[in-house]
């Protein structure tokens, strides 16, 4: 499959009027697709994803997680019958099978490492399994590392390898402990480093200790800039989504602090008030030269993907790409094109007959 639909690439910056609610509950209505003179051509690479949650890209193939248990992979544009692997996990309304990474040498080894949220006895846990793949279809899987405390709502699940080959994890908090991000002896709340085999760095801020970063809400998406930088996305309770600079042993605040104003705690980037539900981010380094500002990030609640500069701070927010419903997550692949999927059937959209999707940005 490789439809051609057009798709508004929006120049003009995103006047915040746009997201002005009556009280911060409120929902944000969808936004109408938009006609410019300058438009931009999307490839669907795929159609009826179910709840899919996170993209990862290495050569020809995209691999997609669906939340109630499934690998998908599309391969060279088309979406395979038979799903990579279907896992079991728990059935809750914002856990299941969430983030996904590739190893740094995945063309070599063929691993492949996600983040699932179960159940064991009535309590929700996350862990991290290390999957092994061979032309599409799983060979081995093992827990490498488990008992993150796990919920209903809140779970975090991005995983990510940094510039420096370690895994990087978003955890989110247990809502019914919510002082759990601020204790060192929980992995709740925290960002998490790790080696790829799920033990602990020697250089990690805690000694013998997971935990690079504490006092985390909801990450939900992570990348890294030219100088090695890591930006963590994560929403807020209905308002003040926070961009966050990480630093290694920093605490982010939650939930004592919100975006700024504590010096106890390190301030946001960006405050987003009300919330846009930021999703998947990235510093984008190809060659779409339409593009104005290299910080890229999905949003689901204002429905859209933007461009913004984070020098310049809101006032430079662009839309990319509009008109698709939610848009939960986005990748570059290695010839520069942007990979996005949406995110409609996850509860909280208004899906068409043919939601979810992937799409692909080239141009």
């Amino acid at each position: 499959m490789d439809k051609k639909i057009q798709i508004v690439v929006v120049s003009v910056a995103i006047v915040f009027s746009v997201f002005v609610l009556t009280s911060p509950s409120d929902p944000i209505p969808l936004p109408q697709p938009m006609t410019n003179s300058e438009s931009d051509f999307v490839s669907i690479l795929a159609e009826n994803l179910d709840k899919p949650r996170s993209i990862a890209v290495s050569d020809n193939r995209v691999f997609v997680t669906e939340k109630d248990g499934l690998i998908r992979v599309i391969q060279n544009d088309i979406l395979l019958e038979s799903p990579l692997a279907a896992l079991r996990p728990a059935d809750v309304f914002d856990g299941g099978l969430l983030g996904i990474a590739l190893h740094p040498n995945f063309s070599d080894n063929h691993h492949i490492y996600v983040f699932l949220t179960y159940d064991e006895n009535g309590i929700l846990w996350n862990k991290i399994l290390k999957i092994t793949e061979s032309e599409n279809k799983l060979q081995s899987a093992e827990t490498i590392f488990d008992k993150i405390p796990g919920s209903s709502f809140t779970n975090g699940g991005f995983i990510k390898f940094g510039p420096d080959e370690k895994l990087y994890v978003g955890t989110g908090t247990v809502s019914e402990a919510s002082h759990l991000p601020q204790d060192l002896t929980s992995l709740s709340g925290k960002i998490l480093r790790l080696n790829d085999d799920g033990t602990i760095p020697d250089d990690n801020p805690f000694a013998d200790s997971p935990i690079y970063s504490l006092g985390h809400r909801n990450p939900q998406g992570m990348t890294w800039d030219d100088a090695g930088n890591l930006f963590v996305a994560e929403f807020g309770p209905e308002k003040n989504d926070e961009i966050n600079l990480i630093q290694p042993g920093k605490n982010y605040g939650w939930p004592e602090h919100e975006c700024s104003g504590n010096d106890d705690f390190e301030n946001a980037v960006l405050c987003y008030d009300p919330s846009i539900e930021p999703g998947g981010i990235l510093f984008y380094s190809g060659n779409i030269d339409d593009f104005e500002s290299s910080f890229i990030m999905a949003s689901m609640r204002a429905t859209n993907l933007y461009q913004l500069d984070l020098e310049e701070g809101l006032s430079s927010q662009k839309s990319i790409l509009s008109g698709i419903g939610r848009v939960r997550d986005v990748v570059q692949g290695d010839d520069g094109s942007l990979y996005v999927i949406t995110s409609n059937t996850d509860g909280k959209g208004f899906p068409d007959s043919m939601d979810d999707k992937l799409l692909r940005i080239l141009k």
